[in-house]
């Protein structure tokens, strides 16, 4: 081992000699130098641990630090420690720490603040003694500060305590000093990496390298941009994505070591200590652009200097305050960029720093340095032969034993292993209960592999979710019931609620982790759990601030479908579990349970509308189909709807419409159509005897029940203008009525069918103008130029709502974003793609393209430009917008302000036509309960086609049963049809080739026979009844089914 700078008090135990100052390093005669596996440096003293975990120490001794009972020039063993195997020491100015291979803490020297922490007003100590408030801890590493101290547990617990003059213990108090360790709530969550302590102030170091600064901070040592103390940890933002994984302190500097070997510094610099060239103070850590280019690997600080060392070039590098010989020059000089340490050590490749011949022996040539140790104004290099195996150190890996405990694969398996009705082994207990009940050895658990985990944001969690749903599922699979009890309880009664009340307390994402893996234990699956488990889990999520908020669920958007998925179904489990309790009256008891599941349910399917790309999962993820057979969902509703009117907040079930199935709210539209049309109906009888009464005493009173339309086919259009007109609002929320003139068919439900089909046919045909045509996907839109009068998209608006009101099926060409915009949800670029898939992918690539030539490849400007009647069009979409050029910067706004223009703006008058037309008939409240997929699917129906559904569900009538002959043959026939002629079949039977949105078994078909067997089948389709002749033969039925089903309009009484 090399030692230089000071040895006034005898620091570098090179015993007494005249030379004050070793101004290059010296080797030190010291019998366990091979066999160091420490040096901790005070101000002028220096402690030396062994790989045997033996201490030595020497220097200054005035309080009693090297635990001696006199000062020693020379390395000596610290008596009374035989029994224990030390690992780990840290120095004070004046006292020492020191942690067995148990992780007991021992402490002694200078205790004028308490930083011995032995819960003792006793000036000082001269031996050692166990730190006994944490005697129950197992501390995993130490640092001192002058007068301060800190230690780290394996379950994630940060403790301080010393001086705390300048708030550099970080518990957010004005107490001058604690005597005893004290607990540091503000890391609750986060999962330390690493600690280190400068004169005054401290730096913690998570795991994914978020840095935290407090104390003094009079030169901008804490990098916080600013010269204010802290008396609680502050996150170092400029240091977020710098991925730092290790630091050291200067008396009043800092200086950090990333990944890759940067090393950025903060604080004073009036020493030249910072390396950046100048005696200036930094309050921002800045990069030391001197050892760009070079990886460090370690990094020391003294009290006012600096090392730094880069293995691959064989070279120790120092700056800062020179006037003791602390940077190994030669000189007593200060130098304030990084300059290289004259020792005697070479490369890997065999190359010497310098011609250090004159100054060293042969024999002392051809070291590696393994490691370097500073402190005060003295430093040490511990050294390994070229030929050695063992390879330098590098403190940017940190040794396993000095880190928290994690959920491991190994400790995993080693539970996998205990038989079912084993007694656990101690050791493997105490580390489940230590990591299932510490929230930081949790968050720290899972991490993605090569350092992708640091830099931990909003926009990035770093946990490798397979992992741990890999790890939670072998939890999952173990057969030791008292392992799962274990962690059952720890989880429950420990981890849970350390976090149910940190929404005030979090500084750091990392901690926010734990709302991603706690999920993920099986636990949730069993709704029995809720009380324990689900319950003070969402309670916890809700009571986030909405910022914080924020960061949880986008990395919920951003985790795969199948694990929203999970956090959906293991919230509609406890949702179920507490409705079946009340199954035999259909009355569900409400409480907090209930409540809190429901409003995370809500919040789960908010973001799942929110995602750029689509739902993160499909809506009907959501549903829970067995409400309707559990609760009494029309009462349900009629108490949402007088809920508004009443102004009284009844807990109910529409207001989480989301868990409501196509089944569900196709009862609710009829329950409220029900109840619109009795009220219409009602009002109209009102208005029929009261004119009765006042203006003609002997007529009959009348009221028509029905909006009746008569119409003919050849002037459908005006003839349906013409008698919408003499009906009002309230009128067209009676169940409607068509009349085709000269034709027999009464309608009870075919009629209207063929009517809307027949009449939105035409008023929608792109030749009329009113609407513009996609020919890739033959979906219209309202067309930017029509000319026709609104009163047209009025009549078209209410139309559509007489479709809903009427239950009537039928296929318009109109995207999702049509039925978005009438429920008041957002549209944008991906509906685009429902229209233009073209369009939509070109508006993509504008997006995608990250090159700097985008200007040149485009060519565009804030325009749009159209040809109308063979002209020219140019609509700008920001003033001026012709002469502003699309931008890599602005192209995400031109690609917003473009779609805004296409599916809003364009067509805004002709829409706002077609709305108040459509709410005319459909103004009431049960279209808040509908989502677009589901309101386009109430108009359009859908085509999940379920034949054997059909089948099943067909009754016969008049002798025809599912055994007959001739019915045998017609599903034989039919089940080899083509779709398009199942399609057919159904157009015929039902005057709607699409199926209700509640699926196939909501057609309910019956078969009724016919004698002569000459006839072709005939459908009544107000009543999805098919009269079959009884054909004799296969080939028969199939060719006149085929000829029957052709013929699909017009209606005639049979």
């Amino acid at each position: 081992m090399f030692c230089w700078g000071s040895t006034i008090h005898g620091e570098l135990g090179l015993g007494g000699i005249e030379d004050e100052n070793i101004l290059i390093p010296r080797e030190l005669d010291f019998k366990k130098a091979a066999e160091i596996q420490q040096i901790a440096c005070g101000e002028n003293y220096t402690v030396v641990i062994t790989q045997i975990g033996e201490i030595y120490s020497c220097g200054n001794n005035d309080y009693g630090q090297l635990g001696h009972e006199k000062g020693r020039k020379r390395l000596q063993l610290i008596p009374g420690l035989d029994a224990f195997v030390f690992k780990k020491a840290a120095c004070g100015a004046y006292h020492t720490l020191a942690i067995n291979e148990w992780g007991q803490l021992f402490s002694w020297g200078s205790n004028t603040e308490g930083q011995l922490g032995l819960n003792s007003k006793n000036f000082m100590e001269s031996s050692p003694r166990m730190v006994k408030t944490l005697g129950t801890s197992v501390v995993v590493q130490i640092a001192c500060g002058m007068k301060h101290a800190f230690a780290l547990t394996n379950n994630g617990e940060l403790y301080s305590w010393g001086s705390n003059s300048e708030g550099q213990l970080g518990l957010g108090t004005d107490t001058k000093y604690e005597i005893k360790p004290k607990f540091i709530s503000a890391f609750i969550g986060i999962p330390i990496a690493f600690i280190a302590c400068g004169g005054y102030h401290s730096i913690a170091i998570s795991k994914s390298g978020a840095v935290f600064g407090w104390g003094k901070n009079t030169f901008g040592q804490l990098g916080l941009n600013d010269t204010q103390d802290r008396n609680l940890p502050c996150q170092l933002q400029t240091l977020q994505n710098a991925k730092i994984c290790y630091a050291a302190c200067g008396e009043e500097f800092s200086v950090f070591l990333t990944v890759d070997g940067g090393v950025f510094t903060c604080g004073a610099g009036m020493y030249g200590q910072l390396g950046h060239g100048s005696n200036s103070n930094e309050i921002l850590p800045r990069q030391v652009m001197e050892l760009m280019g070079s990886t460090v690997t370690q990094i020391s600080c003294g009290k006012r200097h600096t090392l730094a060392l880069v293995p691959s070039r064989g070279r120790v590098y120092a700056w800062g305050l020179g006037g003791a010989g602390q940077l190994g020059n030669h000189s007593t000089r200060s130098v304030t960029t990084p300059q290289v340490v004259h020792g005697p050590w070479i490369a890997p490749n065999g190359s010497t720093i310098m011609d250090v011949n004159k100054q060293f022996n042969s024999r002392t040539i051809g070291y590696i340095v393994k490691h370097i140790f500073t402190g005060g104004d003295h430093c040490f290099a511990t050294v390994i032969s070229q030929n050695d195996i063992v390879k330098p150190d590098d403190c940017r890996i940190l040794e396993s034993t000095s880190q928290i405990l994690t959920i491991t694969e190994d400790q995993l398996m080693a539970c996998q292993r205990v038989p079912p009705n084993s007694s656990i082994d101690h050791e493997l207990m105490t580390y489940l209960e230590t990591v299932f009940k510490s929230l930081s050895c949790v968050t720290g658990s899972f991490l993605l592999k090569n350092d992708a985990h640091y830099g931990c944001s909003s926009k990035h969690h770093g946990v490798d979710l397979d992992q741990a749903s890999r790890l939670f599922g072998i939890i999952r699979e173990l057969d030791n019931k008292t392992i799962q009890e274990l962690i059952f309880t720890c989880i429950t009664d420990s981890l849970i609620p350390s976090f149910v009340n940190l929404s005030s307390k979090i500084i750091c994402t990392e901690s926010l982790r734990i709302y991603l893996i706690l999920p993920l234990y099986h636990g949730f699956v069993n709704p029995l759990n809720c009380n324990s488990l689900h319950k003070p889990f969402c309670k916890a999520v809700l009571a986030l601030k909405p910022e914080i908020l924020k960061t949880v669920t986008s990395w919920w958007l951003k985790t795969p479908p199948h694990y929203f998925e999970r956090l959906v179904r293991v919230h509609k489990s406890v949702v179920l579990h507490y409705v079946k309790q009340f199954k035999s009256n259909k009355a569900v008891s409400w409480d907090v349970t209930l409540q809190v599941i429901l409003d995370s349910l809500h919040l789960l399917n908010k973001l799942n509308n929110e995602g750029d790309e689509g739902n993160k999962v499909p809506y009907s993820t959501f549903h829970l189909p067995e409400l309707i057979e559990l609760i009494d969902i029309r009462t349900d509703y009629i108490k949402w709807i007088s809920e508004k009117e009443s102004f009284s907040s009844q807990k109910v079930f529409c207001n989480y419409p989301f868990l409501l199935d196509a089944n569900a709210k196709i009862i609710l539209l009829e329950t409220d159509q029900a109840i619109q049309m009795q009220s219409a109906m009602n009002e109209a009888a009102t208005l029929a005897v009261m004119n009765q009464m006042f203006f003609d005493p002997f007529s009959i009173p009348h009221h028509n029940q029905f909006v009746i339309l008569n119409v003919s086919r050849e002037n459908i259009v005006a003839d349906t203008l013409r008698e919408l007109s003499q009906y009002n609002s309230s009128d067209l929320k009676k169940p409607l009525r068509v009349k085709f003139h000269g034709e027999e068919a009464e309608d009870a439900g075919g009629v209207k069918k063929e009517f809307f089909m027949l009449l939105l046919r035409e008023i929608l045909d792109p030749k009329y103008g009113m609407f513009k045509q996609y020919e890739e996907t033959r979906i219209i839109w309202f067309s930017e130029d029509s000319l026709e009068d609104e009163n047209m998209y009025f009549l078209i608006g209410i139309l559509c709502g007489l479709v809903i009101y009427n239950f009537i099926i039928i296929d318009l060409p109109f995207p999702l974003a049509l039925y978005k915009k009438l429920l008041h949800e957002p549209v944008g670029l991906i509906d685009m793609k429902d229209m233009s898939p073209v369009l939509a992918k070109s508006m993509q690539n504008i997006l995608d393209y990250e090159e700097a030539d985008f200007e040149e490849v485009f060519g565009l400007h804030f325009e749009i430009v159209r040809e109308v009647f063979g002209e020219k069009k140019i609509y700008e979409l920001i003033p001026d917008g012709s002469k502003v050029p699309v931008t890599w910067k602005n192209k995400k706004q031109f690609v917003d302000l473009y779609v805004d223009y296409t599916l809003n703006k364009s067509v805004d008058p002709h829409f706002q036509a077609f709305y108040k037309g459509f709410h005319k008939v459909c103004g009431g409240r049960v279209l808040e309960l509908f989502h677009s997929y589901e309101l386009m699917a109430v108009v359009v129906g859908n085509e999940d086609y379920d034949w054997e559904e059909l089948e099943k569900n067909a009754t016969y009538k008049e002798g025809y049963t599912k055994d007959n002959p001739t019915i045998i043959l017609f599903w034989q026939v039919f089940r080899e049809l083509p779709l398009e002629e199942k399609k057919k079949f159904l157009l015929f039977l039902t005057g709607s080739d699409r199926i209700p949105i509640q699926g196939m078994k909501a057609i309910k078909i019956t078969i009724q026979p016919m004698n002569d067997e000459r006839l072709l089948p005939v459908a009544h389709t107000c009543f999805n009844l098919l009269d079959l002749p009884r054909y004799q033969t296969r080939e028969r039925l199939r060719y006149k089914l085929l000829q029957a089903i052709q013929q699909t309009h017009g209606f005639s009484l049979v």
